[in-house]
């Protein structure tokens, strides 16, 4: 069964590949729309939030999942959906969450921002480097899908490109955009549900059979991600409502992107799209469910308080 499952690649056809490349830049421009020359301003007035976020995004997380990987010992290709996902920015929805949270809006839209400019080099970079160090990693995953500057060149024009043109067209259409801001959002998380539902119809006899080798993986990947991020800015002395960002930032990863990724560099990679595929499901209701903690924490936390000082 292992084997199999090693050697599994899922159906995604090239006119499917497109729509899945567009509806993500299509996203990143609703994200976009949002954003103003103001929306970088936490990095100059609280540069202390956002270097930590970036720090747990970049650096921690991918460094935490292949120590993660060190310990649960899954199958080549499921550690390599695991670092490709760590790897990944953070989820557009990652803002929704930390609205929901009550914690820092601004923070967090500023390290969407950052984060996506700097996947670029980053993403590639990172996972290059720490799935070279994978001593199961295939020589055909080698071979094929680690050249760095193509996989940058798709996160460019999946993502930046479409950033920045979100940026340009809401200074130049500020009436527009206030008019459209809203119903685009919207859409735009419709989009995202849809494709990656869409990647598992196509699959679904698959999803099924081998669902239960990545359910385990991705909830303690999830849950270790969304800690990291809390506690890692919590010891840094950064405020409750940075914190909640920071965490949510951290938790909440681009699978979507991931899924892009592995259908273009990896021929459709069984156990790397299920990692992805089951992150993006996930990590929305994850984040919910997180945020609605992170909004009511007195009123959970109360009753515990109460116990301790009887």
């Amino acid at each position: 069964m292992e084997k199999h499952l090693s050697e599994l690649h899922l159906d995604f056809s090239d006119d499917s590949l497109l729509a899945m490349n567009l509806a993500l830049a299509f996203i990143m421009f609703g994200v976009s729309l949002s954003l103003k020359k103001e929306s970088f301003k936490e990095l100059s007035v609280n540069p202390k939030a956002v270097l930590t976020g970036m720090t747990a995004q970049f650096l921690l997380l991918p460094a935490a999942t292949f120590l993660l990987i060190w310990f649960l010992e899954p199958l080549p290709g499921l550690a390599l959906g695991m670092l490709l996902v760590a790897s990944c920015p953070g989820g557009n929805v990652s803002n929704f969450f930390s609205y929901v949270a009550k914690g820092n809006l601004a923070l967090s839209v500023t390290l969407t921002a950052i984060a996506t400019l700097l996947a670029v080099v980053l993403m590639p970079l990172n996972f290059k480097f720490w799935s070279g160090l994978l001593p199961e990693t295939p020589d055909s995953i080698i071979n094929i899908g680690l050249d760095f500057f193509k996989m940058a060149k798709s996160v460019f024009l999946i993502l930046v490109l479409p950033l920045i043109a979100g940026i340009l067209f809401a200074q130049k259409f500020p009436k527009l955009t206030l008019k459209i801001n809203k119903p685009v959002k919207i859409i735009s998380f419709l989009i995202l549900v849809a494709f990656i539902v869409v990647a598992f119809s196509n699959n679904i006899e698959i999803f099924r059979e081998y669902i239960h080798y990545v359910i385990y993986l991705v909830l303690i990947h999830n849950v270790m991600a969304i800690l990291l991020g809390y506690y890692f800015a919590k010891a840094l002395g950064n405020s409750e409502a940075d914190c909640k960002a920071i965490s949510l930032e951290t938790g909440i990863q681009n699978s979507g992107l991931g899924l892009v990724i592995i259908f273009t560099f990896f021929g459709g990679n069984g156990p790397m799209s299920l990692i992805a595929g089951w992150w993006g499901i996930w990590d929305i209701f994850t984040g919910l469910l997180i945020a609605n903690i992170f909004a009511n924490q007195h009123k959970i936390l109360a009753p515990i308080k109460a116990i301790f000082k009887r």
